[in-house]
C-alpha cells in the first residue's frame, strides 16, 4: 500500500492505486494551482476561523446525533442517525460548498460553477454564491432537471444560472462533463466546485476534509452519549460518495470500527440498470481520476441508472475504491424498491423523511446481522422534501 493511512493521498493524489490527476493540458495550471495552495489556505488560521463560524451560524452544525430508538427496537440493536438532513439548505453538501466558497475568494476567482444530479450540490453552491455575490452557473443532466423540480426552482431563486446537459443518458456524468468543458474554456476566472470525493488530485482529498466534520462530531457526540467515541459501525449511501467519505473520515484509521457503504442496485446488480460500481466497475479514467468505473469491454462508459438522481453515477470516488480494493470497506448494495420500502419505514418509524439516496443506507439494515450491544451510525445525508415527487407514486 502507498498511503501511510487510509485518509490522506499520496502528493500525487493517489489513494493505493486509485487518484492522480488525467487533465486536458488547458486546465493544468488551474489544477496545479490548486495542489500547490489548497492545503496552505485551509490551515490558515483566519481560513479556519471563517469556515468554522460559517459553519456553526449559517450552516447550523453541530448536527444532533439523534439515537433512532424505534428503528433500534426493530434491529435489535443500537441505531444513531447523523442528521446531515437538518444542515442549512437540507443535505451535507453545503459543508463543501462554504469550504470552497471561501478558497475560490482567497484564489481571486470570481466565477462559478458546478455540476448537481440530485440538485442538492447546486442548492449548495448557489446557496453560497449569493452568500458572497459571486456569480453561479450549475450544469444539471436534463432528465434530473426534470426529477428534480424543487431544486432547480430553489438555484434559481438563489440567483444561479442552470444549464441542462443534454447529452448520454442527460444525468450526473454528463453535467460534469459539462462543467469541465466550461472550466476548459474559462480558467482564469473560473473555479469548479467539484460537489464529490471525485475528479482530479485535489478534489477528492480536498472534499474529504471538508466533508470530515461530518465524523469529526460523530465522534464527541457519541462520547457524550455514551462514553464511548467509537461506534463499531458507521454506514452511508455512495454514489460519488462525499457524505460516505466525510462519515467515515476520522474512522478510516480506527480498525475496530466498521465502514459500510451501500450503493445503487437500480433494477438490480445485473439487470443491465445499475450503478453499484464495485460491484461491476473496473479500473478506468472519468472526470480526472482512476477510479473503479462501469465501462464496457473497450473501456466506453456504462450508462447507469438508480431511482436517485444523486447515485446516478457510473464511477466512485478514488477513496472509496482503495477502500473496497484493500477490504478496509464493506460494500452492499440496494435495488431502487428497496430503497423505497426503507424509506417509508424510517418515515413512520421515526418521523423523517429521508433523501431516495440516504434511504439506499438504511435499506441494508434488514439483511446485515448486528449484536445486541453494538453502535451502529447511519449518516442521514438529506431530507426527502426533494423527492416528495417520487416517493407520491408509490403512496
Amino acid at each position: 500500500m502507498t498511503t501511510t493511512t487510509y485518509q490522506q493521498p499520496t502528493a500525487q493524489g493517489y489513494y493505493g492505486k486509485f487518484g492522480g490527476a488525467y487533465i486536458p493540458e488547458m486546465l493544468h495550471r488551474n489544477v496545479e494551482e490548486l495542489q500547490s495552495r489548497y492545503l496552505h489556505i485551509m490551515q490558515e488560521a483566519a481560513f479556519q476561523k471563517e469556515f468554522r463560524a460559517l459553519l456553526k451560524d449559517y450552516v447550523g452544525r453541530p448536527t444532533p446525533l439523534y439515537y433512532a430508538k424505534r428503528l433500534s427496537e426493530k434491529f435489535s440493536t443500537n441505531i444513531w442517525l447523523k442528521r446531515e438532513d437538518l444542515c442549512h439548505t437540507g443535505a451535507h453538501k453545503i459543508n463543501n460548498t462554504v469550504g470552497q466558497i471561501l478558497l475560490a475568494q482567497r484564489l481571486g476567482k470570481k466565477r462559478i460553477i458546478a455540476e448537481t444530479g440530485a440538485g442538492q450540490h447546486g442548492v449548495a453552491t448557489a446557496t453560497v454564491c449569493a452568500l458572497k455575490g459571486v456569480e453561479c452557473i450549475v450544469y444539471m443532466g436534463e432528465k434530473d432537471i426534470e426529477r428534480q423540480a424543487p431544486n432547480v426552482a430553489r438555484m434559481k431563486m438563489l440567483g444561479a444560472t442552470v444549464i441542462p446537459a443534454t447529452s448520454g443518458s442527460k444525468t450526473l456524468k454528463d453535467a460534469t462533463n459539462e462543467a469541465i468543458r466550461d472550466w476548459i474554456n474559462n480558467p482564469n476566472d473560473t473555479h469548479y466546485i467539484i460537489g464529490s470525493v471525485v475528479g482530479p488530485h485535489p478534489y477528492p482529498d480536498m472534499v474529504a476534509r471538508f466533508q470530515s466534520v461530518i465524523s469529526e462530531e460523530m465522534r464527541w457526540q457519541l462520547k457524550e452519549h455514551t462514553g464511548h467515541e467509537l461506534p463499531t459501525h458507521v454506514m452511508a449511501c455512495v454514489g460519488g460518495g462525499s457524505n460516505a467519505a466525510g462519515a467515515f473520515y476520522h474512522f478510516l484509521d480506527e480498525l475496530r470500527v466498521q465502514l459500510i457503504a451501500v450503493e445503487a442496485a437500480g433494477h438490480g446488480v445485473n439487470s443491465g440498470m445499475s450503478a453499484a460500481t464495485t460491484q461491476l466497475g473496473k479500473p478506468g479514467i472519468l472526470h480526472g481520476s482512476k477510479s473503479l468505473l462501469m465501462q464496457t469491454d473497450d473501456g466506453q462508459v456504462v450508462e447507469p441508472h438508480s431511482i436517485s438522481a444523486g447515485l446516478d453515477y457510473p464511477g466512485i470516488g478514488p477513496m472509496h475504491a482503495h477502500l473496497f480494493d484493500s477490504g478496509r470497506g464493506i460494500f452492499l448494495s440496494a435495488t431502487d424498491e428497496e430503497a423505497l420500502q426503507a424509506a417509508f419505514e424510517v418515515s413512520k418509524l421515526e418521523g423523517i423523511i429521508p433523501a431516495l439516496e440516504t434511504a439506499h443506507a438504511f435499506a441494508v439494515l434488514h439483511n446485515y446481522k448486528f449484536k445486541a450491544e453494538d453502535q451502529v451510525i447511519i449518516c442521514l445525508s438529506g431530507r426527502g422534501d426533494k423527492d416528495l415527487a417520487t416517493y407520491m407514486k408509490y403512496l
